[in-house]
C-alpha cells in the first residue's frame, strides 16, 4: 500500500492515514508492535539504551496513533510512559467529547517529535459537526524497559488540553452571548484575536444577564469551580443575548494591527473622560491577556506619578530649576541617565521631557527630611491614580502595585523599577488621569450590569493637572516621545520608558500618551527605548480615534 493511503477503518468509525517519511501501510488489527521495532527481539533481552533511532520513533508513534484511532484507550495507554493518566484521557475522547469519527494523519518526524493532524466528527444526540486541528507527540525511551514510548501529555489529544482539564461535549454551561462594541458592531475572536479570552470571560460572567440560551458545544472543562472553560467547537448555536462593551471596533482593529509588528507586545486604550476601555490587544494573542494581567516594571512612564508627587509635596513646579547630573548616588547605589547625559540649568519640564533619572531620584533627599521618602510615591499612586486599589473592570485584571520601599528600592521605584508592577492598562490609565485631571477607573462593561464597586481617587488640583499636561506635551513635541508622536493630533502628551529586567540583555520598551479623548499605553518585550518600539504602537492606536 502506498504511503499516504487510508489503511484501515475499525468498526466503521476510526481511521489512520499514513503519510510522511517512514509511514508505510499497516493494519490496525495486527500492526501494533508495542514500540518494538525488531521482530527478532526475545524475552529476556537486555533493555535498549541510548538515543532513539528514527525507526523507533516512527514505530512508537504509529502504534499509539493506531490504538487511539481504533478506539482502544487501554492499548494506547500502554504505549505511553504514563498509562495511568493516559488511559482515562484517551477513553474520554470518545465517551465525554463524543468524537464519533476520526482520521489521524501523521506528519514527518522531526527528531523525537511527530506532528499529526486530526479530522474528527463530534456527535451529540442528533447534532454533528466536523472538527479539525493539529497536535504533536514526543517519543522517549522507557526508563525501565528501554522501549520507545509516547511521552504522555494531555496536549497530545488536543494542544489546549492540560492535566487539569477534560474534553466535554454537551449543552454548554453558559448561554450564548453576542458581544458588541460601543456602536453595536459585533466583536468576534476570529476578527479580533486578542479579545478571545475577554469574550470568553464576559460570556461566563454575564451570559445570564444578557438573556441568551445555551447551545451545544465541545469545550475543555477546567475542572475547578472558579476556572474558565475553553470552548473549542460549536455544534449548534443557542440564542445569543447581546452584551454591550466599551470597545471601539476601529480602535481595536488598529491595536491588533499595531502589536503585530513585534514578537511580544501589548497595548491598551482608554477614554479619559469616562474611563471606558476602547481597545485591548496582544501579540501573540493567547489565553493570558498580558495587556490586562501583566505585572511588569513600567520604567520611566512611572515619572508621571513621580512628577505628580513632587508637585503635590511642593518640591518643584514645571518651571522650577532642578539638578540633572549624569549620575547620582542614592541609598548606597549609583544611578545614571541614558548615556550619562546631563542638563545644566534645566527645569522639571526639561527633566521630564528628556527623562532624566537623576533629577527625579534627587527628590528622595527632601522627602527623607519629611520622613516619607519610602511611602510618598505609593500614596500618590493610590490616592491620585488609583494604582494599588481594586479595579473591577468587568473581567479579571491586575490592579498595579507601588509598595512601600526601603533602601535602594526607593530610588529605583522613583524611575519605575524596583518592586513596582503594572500592566499596559494601568499605565494607559496614568495618561488618562493626566488628561482628564482626575482618575476614573477603567471599565469594559457597564457598572449597572452587576452593581460592582469602582475604585476612586482624589482629583488632581488644577495646578498639578495643568503642570502634568504641560510636561507630557513637552515630551510629545520636543522630547523623547516627539518622534513617535509626530503625526498624532493635538492636544497630546506622552511619556517614554524602558525597564531593565535581570537576565534580559535588552530592556522592555514602554510608552504612554494621549490625544484628544483617547489615552493608550504599550509595552514591547525586549524592545529597548520606549520611543523606538512601544511608541509607534501607541501612536498608531491614538490615530484611530
Amino acid at each position: 500500500m502506498r504511503s499516504g493511503a487510508k489503511v484501515a477503518i475499525v468498526g466503521g468509525v476510526f481511521a489512520v492515514v499514513a503519510s510522511g517519511v517512514g509511514y508505510g501501510g499497516y493494519n490496525l488489527w495486527n500492526g501494533i508492535t508495542g514500540g518494538e521495532t525488531s521482530v527478532d527481539a526475545k524475552a529476556g533481552d537486555a533493555p535498549k539504551t541510548g538515543p532513539l533511532t528514527a525507526d523507533e520513533v516512527t514505530a512508537a508513534a504509529k502504534d499509539f496513533l493506531a490504538a487511539w484511532a481504533a478506539g482502544q484507550p487501554e492499548r494506547a495507554a500502554q504505549l505511553t510512559n504514563d498509562p495511568v493518566a493516559a488511559g482515562p484521557a484517551v477513553a474520554a475522547y470518545q465517551e465525554d467529547a463524543k468524537v464519533s469519527k476520526a482520521v489521524i494523519t501523521p506528519g514527518t518526524p522531526v527528531g523525537a517529535r511527530v506532528p499529526f493532524t486530526v479530522k474528527a466528527t463530534v456527535t451529540y444526540e442528533d447534532v454533528s459537526k466536523d472538527w479539525s486541528y493539529a497536535s504533536e507527540l514526543t517519543v522517549v525511551r522507557g526508563r525501565t524497559t528501554g522501549r520507545p514510548l509516547v511521552k504522555w501529555r494531555p496536549a497530545v489529544l488536543h494542544p489546549k488540553l492540560t492535566a487539569a482539564g477534560t474534553l466535554r461535549t454537551g449543552v454548554a454551561k453558559t448561554a450564548s452571548v453576542k458581544a458588541v462594541d460601543r456602536d453595536g458592531v459585533e466583536l468576534t475572536a476570529e476578527k479580533y484575536p486578542s479579545l478571545a479570552p475577554v469574550l470568553n470571560e464576559l460570556r461566563r460572567r454575564y451570559a445570564t444577564k444578557a438573556g441568551g440560551t445555551a447551545g451545544v458545544e465541545t469545550w475543555i472543562d477546567s475542572g475547578s469551580q472558579g476556572g474558565a472553560d475553553t470552548p473549542l467547537l460549536v455544534l449548534s448555536k443557542g440564542k445569543p443575548g447581546t452584551l454591550e462593551t466599551t470597545i471601539d471596533a476601529d480602535v481595536q482593529a488598529a491595536a491588533e494591527k499595531a502589536v503585530k509588528g513585534f514578537g511580544s507586545a501589548s497595548v491598551a486604550a482608554i477614554e479619559p473622560s469616562t474611563g471606558a476601555i476602547r481597545a485591548v490587544a496582544n501579540n501573540p494573542a493567547k489565553e493570558f491577556n498580558t495587556a490586562l494581567m501583566g505585572q511588569q516594571a513600567p520604567g520611566s512612564t512611572m515619572k508621571i506619578v513621580t512628577a505628580t508627587m513632587m508637585m503635590q509635596h511642593g518640591l518643584a513646579t514645571p518651571g522650577s530649576r532642578v539638578e540633572c547630573p549624569p549620575d547620582v548616588l542614592s541609598r548606597g547605589r549609583t544611578f545614571q541617565n541614558l548615556d550619562r547625559f546631563s542638563i545644566t540649568g534645566g527645569t522639571l519640564t526639561d527633566a521630564f521631557r528628556r527623562s532624566c533619572n537623576t533629577a527625579f531620584i534627587k527628590a528622595i533627599s527632601k522627602l527623607s527630611d519629611k520622613g516619607i521618602a519610602d511611602t510618598a510615591l505609593g500614596a500618590t499612586a493610590r490616592d491620585s491614580f488609583g494604582i494599588g486599589q481594586t479595579w473591577n473592570i468587568g473581567v479579571q485584571a491586575a490592579d498595579g502595585s507601588v509598595p512601600e520601599s526601603a533602601g535602594a528600592e526607593t530610588p529605583a521605584s522613583y524611575i519605575g523599577q524596583g518592586r513596582i508592577t503594572m500592566s499596559a492598562l494601568n499605565v494607559a490609565s496614568l495618561s488618562a488621569t493626566a488628561k482628564n485631571g482626575g482618575f476614573l477607573q477603567p471599565y469594559l462593561v457597564a457598572r449597572k450590569l452587576d452593581d460592582r464597586e469602582f475604585a476612586t481617587a482624589d482629583r488632581l488640583s488644577p495646578e498639578v493637572a495643568s503642570g502634568l499636561r504641560r510636561m507630557m506635551n513637552a515630551a510629545a513635541t520636543n522630547g523623547t516621545a516627539a518622534e513617535a508622536m509626530a503625526g498624532v493630533p493635538s492636544p497630546k502628551g506622552a511619556k517614554t520608558g524602558s525597564a531593565e529586567l535581570d537576565g534580559q540583555a535588552t530592556s522592555n520598551s514602554w510608552f504612554t500618551g494621549y490625544s484628544g479623548d483617547l489615552a493608550a499605553a504599550a509595552v514591547v518585550q525586549a524592545g529597548g527605548h520606549g520611543g523606538d518600539a512601544a511608541g509607534p504602537v501607541v501612536a498608531q492606536v491614538l490615530k484611530a480615534e
